[in-house]
C-alpha cells in the first residue's frame, strides 16, 4: 500500500537537504509519494520564537562539523558546508512555488539543493541562480519572473502560515499517517512505517 508524506522544507537548511536526499532513497525502495511543501524557515522561526541551531555557537559547530557529516556518510551522499551560509532563501522559496506551478519542481529542487550543499554556490545571487537553472535545462527567465509575481509572494506567506498552524517550528518536518516528525534524524521512524 502506497504511503503519502508531506515534506516541509527550506533550501537554507542543511538538515532539510539531507532529508531530501534520504527521502529520494526511501521513495526508490518503498511505495512512497513525497509532496514537497515550500515554506520560509525565517518566517516559521519568527512566528514560533524558534531559532537556527547555528545561533548557538557550540551547537552550530557540533552540527556542521560532526553531526551532519556523520549522516551524510550514513546516507552515502555528498555534503559540503556552504561559505555563504546562512543563505537568504526568500527568492529561492518563491521560485520553488513558481517551479511547482510550471511543473518542473523536481528538477528545480534537485538543482538548487545540489548547488547549495554540494557545489557551495551563492544561490542568493540572482546571476548565480540563473546560471544554475540554465545548466539544468530549466527556463530560468520564466521561473525567476514568476517568482516575483504578487500571487506567488502571497502564496509563500500563506504556506508558511499554514505550516505554523499545523504545528511546524523548523525544517525539515514531515507528516505521514497524520503524525508529525521533525528533523532528518527522525527518518528512521518513517522507514519503520514504510517497512511494515
Amino acid at each position: 500500500m502506497r504511503k503519502s508524506l508531506d515534506f516541509y522544507f527550506d533550501f537554507g537548511s542543511p538538515t532539510a537537504y539531507l532529508a531530501h536526499k534520504r527521502l529520494s532513497q526511501l521513495a526508490a525502495r518503498y511505495p512512497l509519494d513525497v509532496t514537497y511543501k515550500p515554506m520560509l524557515l525565517g518566517g516559521v522561526f519568527k512566528a514560533t520564537g524558534n531559532n537556527s541551531p547555528v545561533a548557538i555557537p557550540a551547537k552550530g559547530h557540533y552540527m556542521m562539523e560532526h553531526d551532519l557529516p556523520r549522516f551524510a556518510r550514513r546516507y552515502s551522499v555528498k555534503l559540503r558546508p556552504n561559505p555563504y551560509f546562512p543563505i537568504n532563501t526568500l527568492n529561492l522559496m518563491r521560485t520553488a512555488i513558481a517551479a511547482q506551478r510550471l511543473e518542473c519542481a523536481e528538477t528545480f529542487i534537485n538543482a538548487v539543493y545540489e548547488a547549495v550543499w554540494v557545489q557551495e554556490r551563492n544561490m542568493g545571487d540572482r546571476e548565480v541562480a540563473e546560471a544554475t537553472l540554465k545548466e539544468h535545462a530549466l527556463d530560468a527567465e520564466a521561473l525567476l519572473t514568476l517568482s516575483q509575481d504578487p500571487q506567488v509572494k502571497t502564496e509563500l506567506i500563506s504556506r508558511t502560515e499554514a505550516a505554523v498552524a499545523r504545528g511546524i517550528f523548523g525544517a525539515p518536518t514531515f507528516f505521514i499517517e497524520d503524525e508529525m516528525y521533525f528533523g532528518q534524524d527522525r527518518l528512521d521512524f518513517i522507514e519503520e512505517i514504510l517497512s511494515r
